[in-house]
């Protein structure tokens, strides 16, 4: 495969990754950091940027991708779960997210007044119209965003972030409480916002696709140029983060609620009306090439899931759940996002890990299944916490973990979830032994 093509596919990669939640909150994060800022984008980035990178090194490495390291726990849990997460990053969740962020950001800054709902629907009418037929044709994927849409966002960011460097001089403000201490920490959880680690599950298809494309076949190869487009892909983003958190850290201190706003403050500080313009050019282009992306995977997914429906159906399905959902507004599918991704993340790093040192326990079923199993348990916990239920006692034991204060609580219990696997992997081969020297000396002693 040519330099020109891995080159090509990472720019994609980097357009599929780069959606709402990359731009919102890198922003947000240095504002609210301030003088912490250094520790806590290096956790934004090492979830943000180094657990999708690891994912999608994982899913090249084992033949079946996902779906093959879900078994390693249970093939009924592995559909379960990819599933869940195909349709959380897909229709019900990240998909209208980018929408409706490409029409707050993109078209109702220069409505005004006159913006309505009616104005959303057409919108998202003309959004889905265009990611249904460029997704209908994966091959085609890298030519239009990896050869034409990338280069014109990534100018784009480069003209907003090399402005915002250059003019934004504010001296770094005091951190807010959240960032007080434990700065590393928090910017480790915020990066969980981005849904690029549960991303990198459905991504790992399209890649490997477009690779295949290439007449790439031979996993040794399939997984060095995935790598390589890993690689483009990540120091992108992380350039991109810092630049977007730096601007963040020396805006003027200000009252923004989110990303967003602050985001659309310094675009209009520095270039006037015109940098909502490029901002509106930023995040469309940003959010479509992402829906492209997570459309392209879920009727990939879906498609051999279900050897039925056709690939086509499944793109049709999709985008008209997304445009349907997308109308719904912002601030419900935000609602939704922040519990599921606190229950979601943590069953992934702790999968991802497994894989990496799945040669060690030789692909235990009892290994996976146990730590899965005490991560889930207090993943749930936390997710439902978050969501605002009142767990008692539960909420107490959790609160009572290393790492709770943290947001990390589940760390400790998927370690014991290991070590007990281990442990039951070693008893029962030793009772198999066991069983089978049995018979043997019997007959001898006969």
């Amino acid at each position: 495969m040519k330099k020109r093509d891995t080159l090509f596919i990472g720019l994609m990669l980097f357009s599929m990754f780069f959606g709402a939640g990359n731009l919102i909150f890198p922003p947000f994060l240095g504002a609210e950091s301030g003088t912490s800022f250094w520790p806590a984008i290096a956790g934004f980035i090492l979830t943000g940027v180094g657990l999708p990178f690891a994912v999608l090194l994982a899913v090249s490495l084992v033949k079946g991708g996902a779906q093959t390291i879900g078994n390693r726990v249970h093939p009924v849990f592995s559909t379960a779960f990819m599933v869940i997460v195909y349709l959380s990053i897909g229709p019900f969740l990240a998909i209208p997210r980018n929408a409706n962020v490409a029409y707050e950001m993109g078209l109702k800054p220069f409505l005004g007044s006159s913006a309505s709902g009616f104005s959303l629907f057409i919108f998202t009418l003309v959004f889905f119209a265009l990611v249904y037929v460029i997704s209908l044709n994966p091959s085609s994927m890298e030519k239009y965003m990896g050869r034409w849409i990338t280069p014109v966002l990534l100018l784009s960011m480069v003209v907003l972030c090399v402005t915002g460097l250059l003019k934004l001089d504010s001296p770094l403000q005091a951190p807010a409480d959240a960032y007080a201490s434990g700065a590393f920490f928090k910017g480790f959880l915020e990066g969980y916002n981005t849904m690029d680690a549960l991303a990198s599950l459905a991504f790992g298809i399209v890649i490997l696709t477009a690779i295949g494309q290439k007449g790439i076949s031979d996993r040794k190869q399939l997984t060095t140029y995935t790598l390589k487009a890993a690689v483009i892909a990540g120091v992108l983003l992380a350039l991109v983060y810092v630049s977007l958190g730096l601007m963040g850290a020396r805006m003027p201190a200000g009252n923004s609620a989110n990303g967003t706003e602050l985001l659309s403050a310094a675009s209009v500080l520095l270039l006037g009306n015109s940098g909502t313009a490029l901002l509106g050019v930023i995040f469309t282009l940003a959010c479509f090439t992402t829906v492209v992306g997570l459309t392209a995977a879920c009727g990939q997914y879906f498609s051999r899931l279900l050897p039925k429906v056709s690939y086509k159906l499944v793109v049709l399905a999709v985008t008209l759940v997304g445009f349907t959902l997308s109308n719904l507004g912002l601030n419900q599918i935000l609602k939704i996002s922040v519990p599921f991704l606190v229950m979601a993340y943590p069953l992934t790093i702790v999968l991802i890990t497994l894989t990496f040192f799945s040669r060690f326990f030789k692909d235990s079923r009892r290994v996976y299944a146990s730590t899965v199993l005490f991560t889930g348990v207090f993943a749930l916990i936390d997710g439902l916490t978050v969501f605002g239920l009142d767990l008692g006692l539960v909420q107490n034991l959790r609160d009572f973990l290393p790492l709770s204060a943290s947001g990390l609580q589940w760390i400790l219990p998927a370690i014991a979830g290991a070590i007990l696997g281990l442990v039951l992997d070693k008893l029962f081969k030793a009772s198999s032994r066991g069983e089978v020297a049995t018979p043997k000396n019997t007959q001898k002693v006969s």
